[in-house]
């Protein structure tokens, strides 16, 4: 018997042609077919030698596919395990974008980013919908500013999500606005298209790309 016929007397009665079979169905149809063969074959016309060696060879290619799928799927598993351990380290923690920051009371923590010419800086407190609330003096370092949110007789601003922008002077000229970068608080952290994303405490979403420092919760 050869070895078409030996699979057709091996394979199910209900199976379709058109059907795709994984390789581990492969591999027991490999074994059905070449057990089928040796069991009925002519004893006085047995199956060449050479014929067998093939068979045998095709045989432990299968097995070594089906091995390599497997060892191929942990792997897969590991890494995707792996990788929200990952993400577990970004919540909780104060990342630093030039996202909107979330208001309710409490000062916010503000990196400018004045031009390296400027002799002058102002930071614009922008609201949610674009519009200047506030105008503040800055110095021209990149030191770290303490946003209060209070207007100019001390009474807190009203609580919702603030943008912030620095404009550069040089001489009483404008050298150019840039948005500066606030610290928040990553409350959520996913991957979407192979990238991570994270969502802030003011329900923005970044980038982790987009991330230029992290630090503790202060």
């Amino acid at each position: 018997m050869d070895v078409t016929a030996a699979a057709q007397a091996a394979a199910p009665r209900s199976a379709k042609p058109s059907d795709p079979a994984p390789v581990n169905s492969d591999f027991e149809t490999f074994l059905k077919m070449l057990t089928t063969q040796m069991q009925n074959q002519d004893p006085l016309n047995p199956v060449e030698s050479s014929d067998f060696a093939v068979q045998l060879a095709t045989f432990s290619g299968v097995e070594q596919q089906v091995r390599t799928n497997d060892l191929l799927s942990a792997l897969t598993s590991q890494l995707g395990a792996g990788g929200i351990a990952d993400l577990a380290g970004w919540v909780g923690m104060e990342a630093r974008s030039t996202a909107p920051a979330l208001f309710r009371g409490q000062p916010v923590s503000i990196a400018p980013r004045p031009d390296s010419g400027a002799d002058a800086a102002q930071l614009v407190v922008l609201d949610e919908q674009g519009a200047e609330v506030q105008r503040l003096a800055l110095s021209v370092s990149e030191d770290a500013y303490l946003w209060a949110g209070t207007d100019a007789a001390g009474i807190p601003l009203p609580d919702g999500l603030y943008r912030f922008e620095v404009e550069s002077f040089a001489g009483g000229e404008l050298l150019g606005r840039s948005p500066a970068e606030v610290y928040s608080t990553v409350a959520e952290a996913r991957i979407a298209d192979g990238k991570t994303a994270l969502v802030l405490d003011s329900g923005v979403s970044v980038a982790a790309g987009d991330v230029t420092a992290l630090r503790a919760p202060s």
